[in-house]
């Protein structure tokens, strides 16, 4: 399923000549290189390419965990780069989500108290209606009372999405989110981050190094030194492939 045509008009995060450069001199490296692009509200985009690519960077940088050298980000049309350091805090504890390949539980709490435990912390009282909908929709409604231990690996990651989901953020970061995972789990998890894309509306920005998981998104795109080289729309597995050969023959 494609996104809406009207949740494509509207712009969630906004990049705009990014550069991210380490070291000074002789010895700098430029590890994104003036990148531009935007993403929409239920848009879930895959970005692929080689080791040392950027990519990585580049997903810090949307999500305010760096800094650009410059250019800047936009989350709903907030500069990260005007914020105060309290306020870029706020803003990814409540606008932004995380997925990374470890699963990051807490292993003496349960499933829900791992779930919870952002808002918990923020002092916030937890949606019970929206905490139902997140966890029906990843089907662990049975798993809640059971902690990290007793979940399988593919569990145990839903059970993290289900908590970068319940701040209802405008955007999820998921990094190499099936890299732990066996085949099975993993497109288990895919088919339920491409759900929350489609049925929630949430906006998904994926790092991945697998080109099955890259075609679960609405669009993919492939970097090599720092740049974005191709743009996909809902790309075949060959598709994906084709287009990482020609970024890695420009590396």
């Amino acid at each position: 399923m494609t996104t809406t045509p009207s949740r494509q008009r509207d712009t969630v995060l906004q990049a705009s000549e990014l550069v991210r450069s380490y070291g000074e001199g002789e010895t700098a490296v430029t590890a994104v290189a003036g990148v531009s692009l935007a993403f929409h509200t239920g848009e879930f985009t895959a970005i692929m390419g080689p080791s040392g690519s950027g990519k990585s960077t580049l997903m810090n940088l949307l999500a305010g965990l760096d800094t650009p050298t410059s250019g800047r980000v936009l989350v709903e049309g907030r500069d990260l780069s005007r914020l105060t350091d309290r306020e870029l805090a706020r803003l990814r504890r409540e606008r932004v989500g995380f997925v990374f390949q470890s699963f990051n539980l807490l292993p003496a709490l349960t499933a829900e108290q791992n779930i919870l435990l952002p808002l918990r912390l923020s002092g916030q009282r937890p949606d019970r209606a929206h905490l139902d909908e997140v966890v029906a929709s990843l089907r662990i409604g049975d798993r809640l009372a059971h902690r990290p231990p007793e979940l399988s690996g593919g569990q145990q990651q839903r059970v993290a999405v289900a908590r970068a989901l319940l701040t209802r953020p405008a955007v999820l970061f998921a990094d190499e989110p099936t890299g732990a995972l066996d085949v099975t789990s993993g497109r288990e998890l895919l088919e339920h981050l491409r759900s929350a894309s489609t049925e929630l509306g949430r906006t998904i920005v994926m790092v991945t190094h697998d080109p099955v998981a890259a075609t679960y998104a609405d669009r993919v795109l492939t970097m090599s030194d720092g740049l974005l080289r191709d743009s996909l729309e809902r790309p075949t597995t060959n598709e994906v492939l084709t287009a990482m050969a020609r970024t890695e023959t420009r590396c």
